[in-house]
């Protein structure tokens, strides 16, 4: 489905990253692993795309814009050009409201929200058209969180952004969405203890968590020409968690 394009996957060394950076490399993609701080955890990604194609690690903070910029840079150098950007990076810190400080809020957006922004703001010129750009938001930018306004913040900007260029890049045919996972069983959802993951099930009306790879499947056709129709929208990955 994505062969021969070029993909540039932000915060693809766990989760939902990783998951995105081997699906694409699986249909065809040339995948740019960015990731921040867990080298060991690039590197298995970086094997797993190298069972299906070519991929390469771009360590860096999408957080920082010139920083960023150097991302996308090297991928550019790398591949020659991008058609699908995947903006997965982002921070969690579980804190109610009352606990979140000033430097928590700022660090928050400036991961989540600045980054994709950061990203973006580089790589689109080095897009063609029918590119491809993706948003991994969350069901907390509806929901909003008791324990995450920080988070739940960040995402919901997130959303504001793609609406954005959704509408100015349609001119230019490149398409913008973004996917909002629920509870997706990450590290994210590490700490919970066996009776929180089965009260969890329970409210989920499909009773299971969600794989990594259900929200990758989704990036995938997202990605792919069979979305050559969609854009502006946000698809929830969440078991039927969050019905809107």
């Amino acid at each position: 489905m994505l062969k021969g394009k070029k993909a540039l996957v932000t915060g693809a060394s766990r989760g939902i990253g990783r998951a995105i950076a081997i699906k694409f490399a699986e249909n065809g993609a040339i995948v740019g692993i960015n990731y921040f701080k867990d080298d060991e955890g690039a590197r298995k990604t970086l094997n797993s795309v190298k069972e299906y194609g070519e991929g390469i690690l771009i360590k860096g903070d999408v957080g920082d814009f010139e920083e960023a910029g150097k991302i996308v840079r090297k991928f550019v150098d790398f591949a020659g050009n991008i058609d699908i950007v995947v903006n997965n990076a982002g921070i969690y810190i579980r804190k109610n409201f009352e606990e979140i400080d000033e430097k928590q809020w700022d660090e928050t957006l400036r991961v989540n929200l600045k980054g994709s922004f950061n990203i973006c703001k580089h790589a689109i010129p080095y897009m063609n058209e029918g590119g491809k750009i993706i948003f991994i938001s969350s069901q907390l930018a509806f929901k909003g969180s008791s324990h995450g306004a920080d988070y739940a913040a960040s995402k919901a900007g997130l959303l504001g952004l793609m609406r954005s260029l959704a509408i100015e890049l349609a001119s230019k045919k490149i398409n913008v969405n973004a996917i909002a996972p629920g509870t997706i069983d990450t590290d994210i959802i590490a700490g919970y203890s066996k009776e929180e993951r089965e009260e969890r099930k329970r409210q989920i009306p499909l009773k299971r968590i969600g794989k990594p790879e259900d929200v990758a499947s989704v990036a995938l056709f997202l990605a792919s020409d069979l979305a050559n129709y969609i854009t502006g929208e946000v698809i929830l990955v969440t078991g039927g968690l969050y019905i809107r």
